[in-house]
């Protein structure tokens, strides 16, 4: 039968969950994205857990947390560790949003999920492929392609495409069909008939608002800055805020604005760095410019990056507009400044996607908003006075402990290469260090003393036997000039060297003075946190620039694209349900909306069957150059090999005689130019083509209707039988293959 699909999910269905599939193609398991929430809760991951040591490749679609923040805490301790696949701009921004989160949550507790250097090892695993580049998988994928397509929504954000035995499952989530500043629209409808489509219905309820509306963002903001009020707007790390960062710098240009825009977050520069590199991954607009003026959009010049809030604390007084990680409020620096703006009535929050649910966000987003709401403050203070001494002293004891650890170990494996048969215990010139009858001072016998000899793990004997240096076998390869180095042991790798470098965050190495700090700060410190119950006076206003396909082109793509089978994912209850009745009525009959953990078959119902060609039957068969391929026609009938599977077999009886069949694609708009070029006199009338005075060429198509339409296409000559008649055909003939 054809390619086997079974498609489970492990979160984000029937609600806004963080997205992560499982994939089953022909028994080689994708894990399709590894999100995770803000909230670091590690139960989400149960059903990961199950599954990740069965996992052959992982499929990163977009650069957020939703998508990828469980990849670290996945590989460390859930025993993943399958081969990564995404674009370049989805492994350096997600590398830089999974930063972002550790040093944002470390700053205010003792997180311990990940550390950096697990978010470096979750990142080395990964494979970065260009838009529409094919690749092959091999050994237990051997015959699967899978190809990254444009999205939408993200830099770098990918529709998925794997193929196997030509069928096609196409995974989309978050795409956006509109063009904006810096990213082109999805390629979705691109792909039509596919076997299998897996795509969310997260914004199956809402319709985008009308462009007049959305121009109430700058307004809002001009607003209440001219108004002496501060604006804050919570943002991803690396994500939409690009998008919102090149708005709001073309309409300060525009309007001549002279109030600064602070973009903080812990990887602001490097983010930007990056970025600016990203060109060709960019909407056509940005690419173009860049080609004729080299006038790179990430050149920003009226906004100021900052990594540390105490920059933003030294600016001057003053409104001021700042985008602040993270989204959600539930940590970061945007948790810090709307504690301190938030009772303001002047100033302005302005949310520009919907929290995720049970954040901070989410609750000032509701209908009306809360007017306070309970916060826990915290920092990172160093530890003074007797905290400090005990500290030290616990730290001296476990120094001390991995000491003697170490030393027993040594003396364990040094006990272990002399081997049973070479115990030289017996011998008094060798010196037991382990003998706790042996004295440190013992009486030469004239009467004087063997001074202290500092040699770890020497002991003088207790015999009259003179002291001697322990010896053991050392197996290094020795010259004349002593140990032979080997020269490769003392070379950086490229990796580490790029690895570091992202530590400490890009080229011009301002995270070393700000955040890197954090990162090579190794004074103790405590975490001290408070609860504060803030007035909520400021204004909050919501405006949506998520920057995702609403509800109308949802089902417009859907309807275009035509799946064979479609797989809803993520979205709440209702907009599933209302999405899965109208695919039923408009777009196909076979929807499945499966839950946590149920494995849904979604195999092809094409009857496709894999056949053998025997060598009998090639040996007699007669191919035709096609272009880049060869054609023949084949006559066999089906038989099986000894080991069970089809095959094609030479018939039995004589084949039938064939008829000519002329194979190619012919336009007639490619035919005019042609003809022309020949010295017929040719024009269009009436949809054919007018060759000379007497021969006319038509396209007709099935059931004898002009025009085409699908199905097996004709090509009629209607005319006289003349000169001109002969002529036109033979010339009509040359575009084809006769087979």
């Amino acid at each position: 039968m054809g390619t086997s699909v079974q498609v489970t999910p492990l979160s984000g269905v029937f609600n806004e969950n963080p997205l992560s599939y499982l994939v089953s193609i022909d028994g080689f398991n994708f894990l399709i994205d590894c999100g995770w929430n803000d909230h670091f809760d590690p139960s989400l991951l149960q059903p990961l857990s199950k599954v990740a040591s069965t996992i052959d490749a992982v499929l990163l679609s977009h650069p957020d947390t939703l998508h990828l923040g469980a990849l670290p805490y996945a590989m460390k301790q859930l025993g993943l560790s399958a081969p990564v696949f995404s674009t370049e701009p989805v492994y350096r921004l997600g590398l830089l949003t999974m930063y972002d989160q550790y040093l944002s949550r470390r700053q205010v507790s003792e997180f311990d999920l990940f550390t950096l250097d697990d978010i470096d090892s979750a990142f080395q695993s990964v494979t970065r492929l260009t838009y529409s580049q094919n690749y092959h998988l091999s050994g237990k994928g051997e015959g699967i392609v899978v190809a990254p397509h444009v999205a939408g929504h993200l830099l770098g954000g990918t529709v998925w495409k794997i193929t196997k035995d030509g069928e096609d499952v196409i995974y989309a989530v978050d795409y956006n069909r509109r063009k904006e500043k810096h990213l082109n629209g999805t390629v979705l409808e691109s792909f039509v008939r596919p076997a299998v489509l897996i795509t969310d219905a997260y914004n199956a309820l809402h319709n985008q608002p009308p462009r007049q509306q959305r121009e109430m963002f700058q307004d809002a903001i001009s607003k209440t800055l001219r108004a002496g009020g501060n604006v804050l707007l919570p943002v991803d790390s690396a994500g939409r805020v690009l998008e919102l960062l090149l708005i709001l710098e073309d309409y300060w240009a525009e309007h001549s604005l002279n109030y600064p825009i602070y973009f903080l977050t812990y990887v602001s520069s490097s983010t930007i760095d990056y970025v600016k590199s990203f060109l060709e991954w960019m909407g056509d607009s940005i690419t173009k410019s860049f080609e004729t003026s080299r006038d790179n959009a990430f050149l920003l010049k009226h906004v100021t990056l900052l990594i540390n809030k105490s920059e933003l604390d030294n600016a001057p007084d003053g409104p001021k507009l700042v985008l602040a990680s993270m989204a959600s409020l539930e940590a970061g620096f945007s948790h810090d400044i709307f504690v301190e703006w938030a009772s303001d009535v002047k100033n302005l929050v302005l949310f520009t996607e919907r929290g995720q649910f049970g954040t901070l966000a989410r609750m000032l987003q509701a209908d009306p908003p809360p007017k306070a709401v309970k916060v826990t403050m915290s920092r990172r203070v160093p530890l003074v006075g007797e905290e400090l001494i005990a500290y030290e002293e616990e730290q001296t004891r476990l120094k001390k402990e991995e000491a003697l650890k170490a030393s027993l170990v040594k003396e364990e494996e040094s006990k272990a290469s002399l081997g049973p048969d070479n115990n030289l215990s017996g011998d008094p010139m060798v010196i037991d260090a382990n003998n706790a009858n042996a004295s440190a001072d013992v009486v030469e016998p004239h009467g004087g003393r063997y001074r202290d000899i500092l040699i770890d793990g020497f002991v003088p004997p207790s015999t009259s036997v003179a002291p001697m240096f322990p010896f053991y076998e050392n197996n290094s390869e020795w010259d004349d000039f002593g140990e032979v180095i080997n020269p490769d042991d003392y070379i950086i790798k490229d990796e580490d060297m790029d690895q570091a470098a992202m530590h400490i965050g890009g080229d011009d190495g301002k995270l070393d003075e700000g955040s890197a700090s954090l990162i090579l700060d190794a004074k103790p410190s405590k975490v001290v946190s408070n609860e504060l119950t803030v007035q909520v006076k400021c204004l909050l206003i919501f405006i949506d620039y998520e920057g995702r396909a609403d509800g109308r082109s949802i089902k417009t793509i859907l309807s275009h694209v035509a799946p064979l089978k479609l797989v809803l994912v993520h979205g709440s209850a209702e907009a599933t349900e209302h999405l899965k009745q109208h695919c039923l009525k408009h777009v196909c009959p076979h929807v499945y909306t499966p839950q946590i953990e149920e494995t849904i078959d979604v195999t092809s119902d094409l009857c496709a069957y894999k056949v053998q060609l025997s060598e009998k039957l090639m040996s007699n068969v007669l191919f035709k150059k096609l272009g880049d391929y060869e054609i023949a026609w084949v006559d066999a009938e089906v038989g099986k090999t000894e080991n069970g599977m089809l095959s094609l077999l030479p018939i039995s009886t004589p084949a039938p005689p064939h008829k000519s069949v002329l194979v190619g694609d012919l336009k007639m708009a490619d035919l005019k130019p042609f003809l022309s070029s020949k010295g017929i006199q040719v024009e269009f009338a009436g949809g054919a083509l007018r060759c000379g005075e007497y021969v006319t060429i038509r396209k007709v198509g099935p059931a004898g209707q002009k025009g085409g339409g699908s199905g097996t296409q004709q090509i009629v000559i209607e005319g006289p039988l003349c000169e001109d008649y002969y002529k036109i055909r033979a010339y009509l003939y040359s575009q084809f293959y006769l087979l």
